[in-house]
């Protein structure tokens, strides 16, 4: 709406408007939260699509169909995009297979990959679908396309015998005492060759394919390497290498999987069963998932609430922790909204859905966390990219040390080959390429337990490096909710009279302010007047014809511009200005009839944020369109380190960008008419984004409460995120180039070579899943 006495107010459009969206100064891709149930994949807000950055995928596991779903297909600018989940697609060996395979095909636009959902989406040509399933299944994989519906079957891993990897690890335990004992060589080859035959027939089939395709991946480089052991007669080690590697794969994938299900626990916050209303006005217990909006809902003491909805009868407190992170229950009451996966306490209630359940507040969260796993941090980008130098280029060194030596120095063959083999198990990128996405996604997850919705790794990591940050005012520091303080007549009319024509202009705004006096007037006046011709005045106020005649009722800047200001009135704005109150005027069209100051409150919340954002180092600016002087005292009351009063939207943006000299710069707002300043800050905060659709749409980081002590919550975790990628980096980097040296040194062994590669895997998996516990 139009503000009646400042700029904050623009955050709210005008009735008939919908709110408008910037795209955004960088090229970093925005994700439209839509319904779940719907399937539609939408990318809204103008923003720039990289097809590197979004992967639609969905949850895997098996899970309420509202989650369990991919994005039907869909035309788009260069073809069709169609997502698939490939359930044997966990790692980045199964994405480059992919990858090179489909990469060669005319009818393929691009290619997006989602490891931790192993979703794999493909842009490409109309009926290319089918040969491009083809080909995926040439790699021995099995793709699975969503219904029209965009429903999957239940992903169910079938569970691989225990009995097949015993076996092998007592026969290699065995081959090794022979070799010891001085036995045959016959009997330590037959045991390795027992040992290797039931847990190495899949490494060998995947290795193969791999090979086919001209793919080094780690089956591969485990399949040459292995059999390099055996035709060498290093019968026990070639044993023990391979039932070593396949223990360490199945150690390594239950890691995964709880990296994977991270939002697991957001999954199961939503009750499976509700008690709804029927026909009869009896209650009776259904599906959740088969309640439509409009429905009865009753809720009892201690039961997790469902569905979203609003209040019909009855009062209790919720506990909304479980999406705020919120420490204490919240009062409602008739009137007030609730939310799916949000817990009853004391009181009983009924409440009306105005959800359903694949698209309440709770769903669109999930989805969120799901799109922004798909999207690739800076680093992750690089590690890529620097994965795929790492492996030719040690695999190049490997065939040197095989052929080199021995022909140029006389070396023995045996011993160089084999230490040519050793390099080529450490010539796996797995531990360093898993590192990234896995520490992403932790803390992502991490950030949603706490009621932090984080758009994109990229913010995740960006975070750490704020400089500024700009605020809102209204609802952002203050609590959104001002009373009005102070009525003067200005010029000979009945204060009934002004009221009246006040409330009636105000009732026609949805912002803050105005609503404070039409609650004040209301209470004495009643019946509004009709107006017409009403129009909303961006940051000034708005205007409207009652009885024939013209009326605004706007700041202290739309009177300047109209030339109405005298000295006496500017006297008593400057007074009562200076005491933090917001002054708004009545205006006929020749002179100010009266004003009506308000007064908003600070949030308690507010001081310990901004305390705590100077202690991490981040400057503090408030831009707000009320005048100068309330813009000074509300900060200095918070302690912010300046306030810029009179600030029209792109006065906003144009602030913000002023800071950037200094360093990235976030902007805090309703994400709806802050838009200007969002979208040119380097991430933009929105406040209060539980249950507000455009909120969660519009933000890179969303605070489902309006406590802003998330914002330093936040940076905090992008410090411990961006501190654990290092550590993983390091370690990756530090294990190999440590069995690297090792073994051109002649100390590194084969089976010490797969501990260095699924160790270091382990390793930086572990470390990762640290940050769900921050």
């Amino acid at each position: 709406m139009a503000g009646c006495c400042d700029h904050d107010h623009d955050k709210h459009p005008a009735q008939g408007e919908g709110p408008t969206v910037l795209p955004r100064r960088d090229a970093s891709p925005k994700y439209r939260v839509v319904s779940v149930a719907s399937h539609s994949h939408e990318h809204g807000h103008n923003h720039a699509h990289d097809p590197h950055d979004h992967a639609g995928g969905q949850c895997c596991a098996p899970v309420p169909m509202a989650f369990g779903a991919l994005a039907t297909p869909e035309v788009v600018a260069d073809g069709i995009r169609t997502s698939m989940r490939i359930m044997q697609m966990d790692c980045p060996t199964e994405e480059a297979l992919i990858r090179k395979r489909l990469g060669g095909m005319a009818s393929v636009r691009s290619l997006e990959f989602n490891l931790m959902q192993r979703v794999l989406t493909v842009v490409h040509a109309p009926d290319a679908l089918g040969p491009i399933l083809d080909a995926v299944r040439s790699l021995g994989f099995q793709p699975e396309v969503p219904d029209d519906r965009g429903r999957l079957a239940a992903a169910v891993e079938p569970k691989k015998p225990w009995w097949p990897l015993a076996l092998a690890g007592i026969a290699a335990l065995a081959s090794e005492a022979a070799n010891w004992s001085g036995a045959p060589d016959w009997m330590a080859a037959a045991l390795a060759i027992i040992a290797v035959l039931p847990c190495g027939l899949t490494t060998y089939r995947k290795g193969w394919v791999a090979i086919r395709h001209r793919n080094l991946n780690i089956n591969a480089l485990m399949s040459i390497a292995v059999t390099g052991a055996l035709l060498l007669g290093q019968w026990p080690e070639a044993a023990m290498v391979m039932v070593l590697f396949t223990l360490a794969e199945l150690i390594e994938a239950k890691s995964l999987d709880r990296a994977r299900n991270a939002i697991e626990g957001l999954l199961t916050l939503t009750p499976e069963k509700a008690t709804v209303q029927q026909a009869d006005g009896s209650w009776r217990e259904v599906d959740s998932a088969t309640v439509t909006v409009g429905r009865l809902v009753r809720v009892k003491p201690g039961e997790r609430i469902g569905l979203d909805g609003e209040i019909v009868n009855g009062r209790s407190t919720v506990n909304q922790a479980p999406i705020t992170g919120e420490s204490l229950p919240v009062d409602k009451a008739e009137g007030d909204a609730v939310f799916a996966g949000t817990i009853n306490q004391s009181g009983s209630f009924d409440y009306r859905v105005t959800a359903t359940a694949g698209n309440t507040t709770l769903a669109r969260i999930i989805h969120a966390v799901e799109q922004a796993q798909g999207s690739k941090a800076p680093t992750q980008r690089f590690v890529d990219q620097f994965a795929r130098v790492y492996t030719p280029t040690v695999f190049a060194i490997a065939l040197t040390v095989a052929m080199l030596p021995p022909w140029l120095l006389g070396g023995s063959w045996h011993d160089w080959i084999y230490k040519a083999l050793v390099l080529l198990v450490i010539a796996c990128p797995c531990a360093l390429v898993i590192s990234t996405p896995v520490t992403i996604v932790s803390g992502l997850a991490a950030a949603a337990r706490h009621g932090i919705l984080i758009k994109g790794g990229s913010y995740l990591e960006q975070g750490r490096l704020l400089k500024w940050l700009a605020l809102d005012k209204t609802g952002t520091i203050t609590h959104g909710q001002p009373q009005q303080t102070d009525f003067e007549l200005l010029v000979d009319v009945t204060a009934e009279h002004c009221r009246r024509l006040a409330a009636s202009l105000a009732g026609r705004s949805d912002h803050p302010v105005s609503q404070a006096i039409a609650r004040a007037v209301d209470g004495e006046v009643g019946v509004h007047d009709p107006v017409e011709a009403f129009e909303a005045l961006p940051g000034r106020g708005v205007r409207g014809v009652i009885g024939g005649k013209t009326y605004l009722l706007g700041n202290h800047r739309l009177v300047h511009e109209l030339e109405r200001c005298s000295p006496s009135i500017e006297a008593r704005l400057d007074e009562l200005e200076r005491q933090g109150k917001s002054v708004v005027m009545l205006i006929d069209e020749h002179r100010v009839l009266a004003l009506f100051a308000v007064a908003d409150t600070v949030k308690h919340s507010s001081r310990d944020a901004i305390a705590e954002l100077h202690e991490l180092g981040v400057k503090t600016v408030m831009l707000t369109g009320d005048n100068p002087h309330t813009a000074e005292a509300i900060a200095k009351t918070v302690g912010i380190d300046q306030a810029r009063g009179n600030q029209m939207p792109e006065d906003k943006r144009k602030a913000v960008e002023s800071f950037e000299k200094e360093g990235p710069v976030g902007m805090v707002g309703d994400g709806i008419n802050d838009a200007p300043a969002l979208a040119r800050a380097h991430i933009g905060f929105a406040m209060g984004a539980m249950g507000t659709d455009t909120a969660i749409e519009t933000a890179d980081v969303a605070l489902m409460d309006d406590d802003l002590r998330k914002i330093p919550t936040f940076i905090r975790l992008s410090q411990a995120t961006r501190a654990v990628l290092l550590q993983n980096i390091t370690l990756a980097l530090g294990i190999k180039g440590v069995f690297l040296a090792l073994t051109l040194g002649g100390l590194g062994t084969m089976w010490m070579a797969v501990f260095a590669d699924v160790g270091a895997s382990l390793l930086v998996v572990g470390n990762g899943l640290r940050l769900l516990r921050k």
